[in-house]
């Protein structure tokens, strides 16, 4: 009779919760209760779709948890993975700065003591279409770019704020890492023009932050030699002979072809030296080996590989536990039954290659002249879009807007050690590096990231000295 009246007390309570979230103006529908083998959290989440085109039957999905303390008084930051094609949900929810960390069994969730959500809300959107369980009913809409992408986006948050009210007039930090560096100030790009025109409601941007970001691919590109060469990676001889024959100025994303053939015999003879037992985008982290961890998981054993304190198989882990159909469900998620399985990287969408040609730096200038904070930050043991070209081109365009240095290239601290280095421009651009981080930055150094990204909502600068400010 006692478990009767506490099982009869907690659903009233439960019911009253529920209300209470309705009340506010809480989507309850999309709700999410508790994930398979979610450990007990204090904070609300929530899963589900925004449709962005009616006509087209074209939704997307997100994931969205609120702070862990005072969630009321915190802002609200969107954060986008690249690829292009790669999932946010995937990648930073479950991967990076997200609560949980999947599982070493694939088939639940440990905490991630290190989460964003410390102090933001956090908004995860799989974007564009086709991305994860992201759909449309119109498969011409898997053919698209950039443009779309934006303006997809855009219809997204104002669908999303309409789910949540509350967040309407909440600071706004936009936030992403890699091809991100593409959406994210396209994206804000279409949002100041909204509030151009917007005699309403308008969104309340505070900051822009973007991880090794693709941001002028006739950079970017050779960077990923230099980075190869300065780290030993690759000879004297070939770093010589693809600085000599290769221009990359017509390089187009994903595709080397119309560069020399000389050229092309270089880079390919600098790619078979770094081989496939380097991780790319981490150079000092050992690798996975898919095929084993696999059937490890299948056969219900913990498969955690650990490299320098990072799970190195958590991808597979998390391929593992979204499809499964009780995760789907807990989160509403494939709610179309798709023909295929949650990837990290979707498989049916052709997006366009010419978009990463786009020079990003000028939105990054027309961001900075709305006052709007931009901060561009780099895992400094990233190949792929290394530290060198993104240090370069944010020089580069605070000198072209006339922004004097106000705080000089130099270390960075966090809890008494080198969090990185770090420079400043005008008071709006910061480049800082993250040390020991890799290309997905809160994944291999998730406490650094933490600071970093702490001092970026609260508007400070990051800490110069090993103590940190009263205060801070």
């Amino acid at each position: 009779m006692a478990g009767s009246w506490r099982a009869a007390a907690l659903a009233a309570a439960m019911v009253g919760w529920v209300v209470s979230s309705c009340v506010v103006g809480f989507p309850v529908e999309d709700l999410v209760t508790r994930m398979p083998g979610q450990p007990a959290v204090g904070f609300r989440q929530f899963a589900g779709y925004v449709d962005v085109d009616d006509k087209a039957g074209r939704s997307l999905f997100y994931y969205f948890t609120e702070a862990q303390d005072g969630a009321a008084g915190k802002p609200l930051t969107l954060w986008l993975n690249g690829g292009p094609g790669c999932s946010s949900v995937g990648g930073g929810a479950f991967t990076e700065l997200g609560p949980f960390y999947p599982r070493g069994d694939g088939r639940g969730l440990r905490l991630n003591k290190k989460s964003w959500n410390k102090v933001s809300n956090l908004l995860f959107v799989e974007s564009p279409a086709g991305v994860g369980w992201s759909y449309s009913n119109t498969s011409s809409d898997y053919n698209t770019g950039d443009k779309r992408t934006a303006n997809d986006m855009y219809k997204f948050l104002l669908g999303w704020y309409k789910k949540f009210p509350e967040y309407r007039s909440r600071s706004l930090f936009l936030s992403g890492e890699s091809y991100a560096g593409h959406y994210i100030p396209q994206l804000a790009d279409v949002l100041l023009a909204h509030n151009e025109k917007s005699k309403g409601f308008k969104f309340n941007i505070k900051g822009v932050a973007i991880g090794n970001p693709l941001l002028k691919l006739d950079r970017d590109v050779p960077a990923t030699y230099e980075y190869f060469w300065s780290h030993g990676m690759i000879s004297d001889e070939i770093f010589l002979a693809i600085n000599k024959d290769c221009d990359f100025e017509d390089y187009t994303f994903g595709d080397s072809h119309n560069e020399s053939k000389s050229c092309n015999q270089a880079t390919a003879a600098a790619n078979a030296i770094v081989g496939d037992y380097v991780n790319n985008y981490d150079v000092i982290l050992d690798v996975c080996y898919p095929s084993i961890v696999m059937q490890e998981l299948r056969l219900r054993k913990y498969v955690t590989k650990i490299s320098i304190g990072v799970d190195v198989c958590m991808s597979y882990e998390r391929f593992f536990y979204f499809n499964l159909p009780e995760v789907q469900h807990a989160l509403h998620a494939n709610r179309t039954h798709l023909p295929y399985g949650w990837s990290m990287c979707s498989d049916v969408l052709n997006y366009t290659s010419k978009d990463g040609n786009i020079d990003i730096l000028p939105l990054l200038q027309r961001i900075v002249e709305h006052k709007i904070p931009v901060w561009v930050f780099s895992g400094d043991q990233d190949s792929v879009v290394p530290l060198l070209g993104s240090r370069t081109l944010l020089r580069e365009l605070a000198h072209k807007m006339g922004m004097r240095v106000t705080v000089p290239y130099s270390t960075w601290f966090h809890k008494g050690q080198v969090g990185g280095w770090v420079t400043e421009y005008g008071n709006m651009l910061t480049f800082a590096t993250v040390r020991g981080a890799s290309h997905m930055v809160p994944f291999a150094q998730p406490d650094r990231a933490l600071g970093l990204f702490g001092s970026f909502v609260l508007g400070q600068r990051l800490p110069n000295t090993t103590h940190p400010p009263i205060g801070g």
